[in-house]
């Protein structure tokens, strides 16, 4: 586990505990508290306490219970107001429980949730699903199996069509007319749909467009029956079970307890590293029609991201990438990430709703934009 993953947890483990001591910490003060430890990196001990004091607590009784935890996760008021934070690796602030676990990573930055590193656990509610939604909903589904491409089965069967020669059908069937052929067998491999591999970005910048992706993503699954669905965020979760409710919003409702991510930062290049790291999950990409559902907004370094978009485009049959950006007839992928994945795309296609969806799906995931 790096140290950045250790921040993350101790911080996650401080939040739930303080919910647990009764302390009101609902995802807007959870996003406040996130915002202010990315944008002005406390120092000391008592620059986290500061920040946590002045985003989490609103009021006497709230500012006991905080007292309380904040010593048990990061020592005494003292300490509070004198003992710094890790400046390397090997100096860690010891609480009240010495764990010696360092509270802050000292080599992060950037501008907020929408593209950072941290995101706070949390359970999102998406809204219901109207009725013009449940009707584009019902054409996707109509549309999707001509729109998915098909491929050869492996394994033959016997038919009309005269692709192979059933000699094994052929030489039982003469045994009945004293070994006269009078009529020829035949096998053949008929087509089935590819796997579909539904990737859905539910971080910050999205927020507006993740509810009718995962609509879309349900649409997938109860249509096609080789689909699979992963969300990501600052991690990778896969959620194909939970799609497999039969209404909608069953199914986000689900979601909402499974992606505890959702409206936070990036790790795009992470996060597809992780799902080509997995053998048991690569092998849902090979030959797969795959769909990537995200802005391309990477913070940081693009270079993981290009390396993994790069592998998943040579795993796959054809690789689709929907950007809500690539609505607008003036955009050109000019960001670092997308330009650098770019070039092992197959289709970069503009979709931020269920209406751009259905059009993308008529028109078999060809149209190209940028």
């Amino acid at each position: 586990m790096t140290s950045a993953d250790a921040v993350r947890d101790h911080l996650f483990a401080f939040l739930r505990q303080l919910h647990a001591r009764g302390l009101a910490v609902p995802v807007p003060k959870q996003r406040d508290f996130f915002t202010a430890v990315d944008t002005l990196p406390p120092s000391t001990v008592g620059d986290l306490y500061w920040l946590g004091a002045a985003t989490l607590v609103t009021s006497e009784p709230d500012r006991a219970a905080y007292d309380e935890v904040f010593h048990k996760f990061f020592g005494t008021a003292s300490v509070v107001a004198e003992e710094p934070v890790a400046t390397s690796a090997g100096e860690q602030p010891t609480g009240a429980s010495g764990s010696g676990e360092a509270v802050i990573d000292q080599g992060r930055g950037g501008s907020g949730l929408a593209a950072g590193s941290f995101s706070p656990e949390s359970v999102v509610r998406f809204a219901g699903t109207d009725s013009h939604a449940r009707e584009l909903l019902r054409q996707i589904s109509r549309e999707l199996p001509r729109a998915v491409p098909a491929t050869r089965s492996r394994r033959s069967r016997p038919g009309h069509r005269r692709q192979r020669l059933d000699l094994r059908a052929t030489y039982h069937r003469s045994l009945r007319t004293q070994g006269e052929v009078i009529r020829l067998h035949w096998r053949h491999r008929p087509p089935h749909e590819r796997r579909v591999l539904v990737l859905v970005d539910v971080s910050g910048s999205m927020k507006q467009y993740s509810a009718d992706y995962l609509r879309f993503a349900h649409a997938v699954v109860a249509t096609c029956a080789r689909a699979e669905v992963f969300t990501f965020g600052t991690r990778l979760t896969r959620v194909t079970p939970a799609l497999r409710a039969p209404d909608t919003d069953d199914a986000l409702g689900a979601l909402a307890h499974l992606v505890l991510d959702a409206e936070g930062g990036t790790r795009i290049g992470e996060s597809l590293q992780a799902f080509l790291g997995s053998t048991r999950l690569v092998t849902m990409s090979r030959g797969a029609l795959v769909l990537v559902l995200s802005d391309g907004l990477e913070r940081g370094d693009c270079g993981a991201m290009a390396g993994a978009t790069r592998r998943l485009s040579r795993l796959a049959h054809r690789l689709c990438w929907w950007s809500p950006l690539a609505c607008d007839p003036a955009y050109r992928p000019l960001t670092r990430g997308m330009a650098a994945v770019r070039p092992d795309l197959d289709v970069l296609a503009g979709v931020r709703d269920l209406e751009t969806a259905l059009t993308a799906v008529r028109e078999r995931f060809s149209h190209v934009s940028g």
